[in-house]
């Protein structure tokens, strides 16, 4: 379906179009319409379907023919990193327009406080926050949202992963009963319907189906138990192969140890988390966007965070716990039709984790022998805590052994 199709206004195609696109996803066709009909929404698609232009082109048409546009539409993210990149889309495609958008989120100094401060009482057309600076801003009486006409919640499923919940129900508190509220999720289990339930009426509702990994997608595990991790990827990363690399650990501590392990030999690689300053987050980003750092390390927050072209390695360096997380980590690689491959290390207690994610995608995943030098390396077995000698413990023994007699 091509984008001339949905009679967007004209300034808004010619930024459409002089960005190369000609062509809706699947549920852009399907999301566009509804919206522009006005309707409350609540759609299943993962990062990387189209999703964020599913929403923000009818509703950036919408603002384009509305008179009184203060505030007029306010984009919950869960994460900064997502919020900008929503950001830079609304300024791409409003190139050959006058909307006007903002970002708030935490983090920063009290000069970007102010900046945000400043733009909220002249009003803009679109707010793109993550809820707590939001909630800042709002109990401050600085933000009035009073005559918002949409909301949108992107990731919802990820904001309440991280906690959100209440953030959210109170940024509605503030917001007009009559609106338009659209829910986009990559997951759909019961408390987000619970939250659709709650904010949205009458809801029109699409599901597309998790997509399968890329075709472009060498998918690889290895069997290993722990001590064999760190040495079998450094040979791996070492060997100059891949030039643009993201590794996924399951803990934020985790991904800190890798970076200071990985620096320790002779790896230009950074650790992506939360306790950095927001500066140091967005310069880590731009360089590895750049290409000027080859290995970044992170969370699930990096499979849904950034969008970079031309990574061509994703190693789980710890197994997802849900197998759908899987499909998003190694979706980072092979976009755009393009090629790369996604290294698992799999250990003895990752068997179900492993079942899981091969039923979802419906495939087995090639496992690669380990190198002998590897394989040489034996596992770490920590010796069992001492039992503790009271006198309870002596005379259950006692009383055993008679029975035992």
């Amino acid at each position: 379906m091509d984008f001339k199709d949905f009679n967007f206004n004209p300034e808004l195609l010619e930024g459409l179009l002089a960005m190369g696109f000609r062509n809706a996803t699947p549920v852009q066709q399907q999301a566009i319409p509804l919206i522009s009909d006005k309707k409350d929404l609540i759609a299943c698609a993962q990062t990387g379907t189209g999703k964020t232009g599913a929403y923000l082109l009818p509703i950036m048409n919408m603002i384009s023919a509305t008179e009184n546009r203060h505030n007029n539409t306010l984009i919950l993210a869960p994460t900064r990193e997502l919020a900008q990149q929503i950001d830079l889309q609304v300024e791409a495609l409003s190139y050959f327009t006058n909307i006007s958008s903002l970002t708030v989120y935490g983090g920063g100094d009290g000069i970007a406080y102010e900046q945000q401060k400043r733009s909220m009482r002249e009003g803009v057309d679109i707010i793109i926050a993550t809820p707590g600076r939001l909630i800042s801003h709002l109990s401050s009486g600085v933000l009035k949202l009073d005559q918002l006409q949409h909301l949108v919640l992107d990731e919802a499923d990820r904001m309440l992963d991280m906690g959100f919940y209440d953030d959210i129900m109170k940024i509605v508190s503030y917001l007009p009963k009559k609106r338009q509220t659209v829910l986009f999720s990559a997951t759909m289990p019961p408390k987000i319907r619970k939250l659709a339930a709650t904010l949205l009426h009458q809801p029109e509702q699409i599901s597309l189906a998790i997509s399968k990994p890329a075709e472009g997608i060498s998918q690889q595990i290895y069997h290993v138990h722990d001590a064999q991790k760190v040495p079998l990827l450094t040979g791996i990363l070492k060997t100059d192969a891949y030039k643009s690399i993201i590794v996924f650990a399951s803990t934020k501590e985790k991904v800190k140890n890798l970076g200071k392990v990985f620096r320790s030999l002779g790896l230009k690689a950074e650790a992506f988390h939360s306790d950095l300053g927001q500066k140091e987050r967005e310069s880590i980003l731009l360089t590895f966007k750049n290409k000027q750092l080859p290995i970044l390390i992170g969370t699930d927050v990096l499979s849904r965070g950034i969008d970079v072209e031309g990574i061509d390695l994703v190693v789980n360096f710890d197994v997802p716990h849900d197998a759908e997380d899987y499909v998003h980590r190694i979706g980072r690689t092979a976009r755009a039709a393009t090629k790369g491959t996604a290294i698992t290390l799999v250990n003895s207690k990752d068997k179900r984790k492993l079942d899981s994610i091969e039923k979802l995608i419906e495939r087995k995943i090639d496992v690669i022998p380990l190198p002998e030098d590897i394989a040489a390396i034996e596992a770490v077995h920590k010796p069992e805590a001492p039992r503790k000698n009271n006198t309870n413990n002596s005379r259950k023994k006692k009383v055993w052994h008679k029975k035992k007699a």
